[in-house]
């Protein structure tokens, strides 16, 4: 039996080379890999001695040669390639360990240039795992270190490599390819000097974070991917410090509350429930913030994910403690407050890092649909002030502005139809996700009640008829920010006129399905 070794990732190929060889398989193998083992004191044949031709080209070409391929792509049951393989005095290779050059490490690194970038496109390794896991029939092809003593352990049982493992091996050998591709074609298809935004194939690539105990529902599996280069600011790259695993609705939720509090320079804090806001408040520090989601909708916020802009401090951490909370995500935790918030066995705590630090980044929304996938980019357009336009008799106040623009921010994370009331930096009532516009905004204003009162409300899209307006003003409503675009837009105009109410148009909508 002859063994294929060619790494990059270095970790415990000594000791497989060990077992190997005393398992009596010969070991060929390349530059830098073939020096450690010889250093190690494993017996070890340079693949040059085999291909009867020197590593040229300063090691870009090694392993690309007929001697290696036919050894590993021979079917061994099929007489004439055997035949041809002695002809050419070709011995088979049995087992491919191979790993590649560290791209993405490389282009992880700050300041990489393009020409290190470039020189990081392994070839050969590539190669030899496809053509081995090509060949899986007689061929065990491992690209994983942590595979090493599964690989061991049969050889010593059975002497072989089953059927079984072989193909599994194969399955993840093309899996482990595929996501080195799409990321070599990402890097570069980010540097063409002109770029569409929606290429004819979309290549993507995840990595398996975490198994989660089941998904929406107890009855369906599931797990969660992240991205091969995350952002600190975003879940995937969250860290967690204390609590039990994230279940799948926790990480859409947590998502939610965190997207939305980035909005926001100064303190804030958002509570979220079904990716909707519940609570969401400002204040001059977190835990005024927090007071301020939490009153926003005392009841909604039990159960929920917690999301700050601010490290937790231990005056926030006590209040958070005194309810039932699945999640709190933050830049970072006091240790003060650690100390509190710890105490709760089951409350996941998360820490994030800097919010800014994903800030321009452009970013794809991804959503799945049966048999497509629908793409778009993310919707991070910042409002300009400057392009807003009163439409009403009545200007808004300074104040009333200050509330229109904290209630824009809000209803752009907020399930469509959505209408948002706010008053002095809090959410006081939130419709989300209803089939009708004034559907949503008689159940804020239910929901904010006596605080609805010298409220401003905030719409995702525009009306099509006035009835949201009279809706907004029989709860006490002030003034409305909304879109703007409807042919009856003169009737809400008129409408908010007959009842002192100021509005603004933004000319951009935030529909959220």
């Amino acid at each position: 039996m002859r063994a294929l070794i060619s790494v990059s990732d270095k970790t415990g190929v000594v000791e497989l080379a060990k077992e190997l060889t005393a398992l009596g398989v010969e070991v060929i193998s390349t530059g830098g890999t073939a020096a450690l083992l010889q250093k190690e004191g494993v017996a070890v044949r340079p693949v040059s001695e085999v291909t009867g031709f020197p590593e040229i080209l300063g090691g870009r070409v090694k392993t690309l040669q007929p001697a290696i391929h036919c050894g590993i792509l021979a079917i061994r049951s099929e007489p004439e390639h055997m035949r041809q393989l002695s002809e050419h005095g070709i011995t088979p290779i049995d087992l491919v360990i191979v790993n590649l050059y560290p791209f993405k490490q490389t282009i992880s690194r700050p300041g990489v240039s393009l020409a290190e970038a470039i020189e990081n496109i392994d070839i050969g390794g590539p190669t030899m795992i496809r053509s081995a896991a090509k060949n899986f029939g007689d061929v065990a092809v491992v690209v994983n270190p942590s595979r090493y003593p599964q690989l061991i352990d049969e050889l010593q049982r059975d002497g072989r490599v089953t059927d079984e493992l072989r193909f599994e091996l194969a399955v993840e050998a093309f899996q482990h390819t595929a996501a080195y591709d799409a990321i070599i074609s990402h890097y570069l298809w980010e540097r063409k000097p002109v770029r569409e935004n929606f290429p004819p194939t979309l290549t993507l690539t995840y990595e398996k974070a975490q198994d989660l105990h089941y998904g929406e529902n107890p009855h369906q599996q599931a797990a969660f991917y992240r991205e091969p280069f995350v952002p600190v600011a975003c879940i995937a790259g969250a860290e967690q410090l204390h609590g039990r695993e994230l279940s799948f609705n926790n990480v859409n939720d947590t998502n939610a509350a965190l997207e939305l509090v980035k909005e926001f320079t100064v303190p804030a804090v958002v509570a979220v429930k079904h990716t909707n806001p519940c609570g969401v408040g400002t204040g001059a520090t977190i835990a005024e913030a927090y007071r301020n989601a939490y009153e926003a909708d005392p009841v909604s916020i039990f159960g929920g994910i917690i999301a700050a802009n601010r490290p937790i401090d231990a005056a926030t951490a006590e209040e958070i403690a005194k309810i039932l909370t699945e999640v709190v995500i933050a830049p970072g935790f006091m240790t003060e407050a650690l100390a509190v918030l710890t105490k709760k066995k089951n409350l996941r705590l998360l820490k994030v890092g800097n919010m800014a630090s994903d800030s321009g980044r452009p970013r794809l929304d991804l959503k799945r649909v049966n048999g497509g996938l629908l793409v778009q980019d993310a919707d991070t357009a910042d409002l300009d002030r400057d392009a807003l336009q009163v439409v009403t008799e009545r200007a808004p106040s300074e104040k009333e502005m200050s509330d229109l623009l904290f209630a824009w921010k809000v209803v752009k994370h907020t399930k469509s139809n959505a209408i948002v009331l706010a008053r002095d930096s809090q959410t006081v009532g939130v419709g989300a996700g209803q089939m009708n516009r004034v559907g949503a905004a008689k159940i804020a204003a239910e929901q904010a009640g006596e605080k609805a009162k010298g409220s401003v409300l905030a719409s995702d899209a525009y009306f099509p008829f006035p009835d949201t307006v009279e809706e907004a003003a029989k709860a006490g409503v002030t003034a409305i920010i909304q879109p703007g675009g409807s042919v009856r837009d003169q009737d809400s105009i008129a409408a908010a006129n007959a009842h002192g109410i100021a509005m603004v148009f933004t000319g951009m909508r935030h529909f959220k399905h």
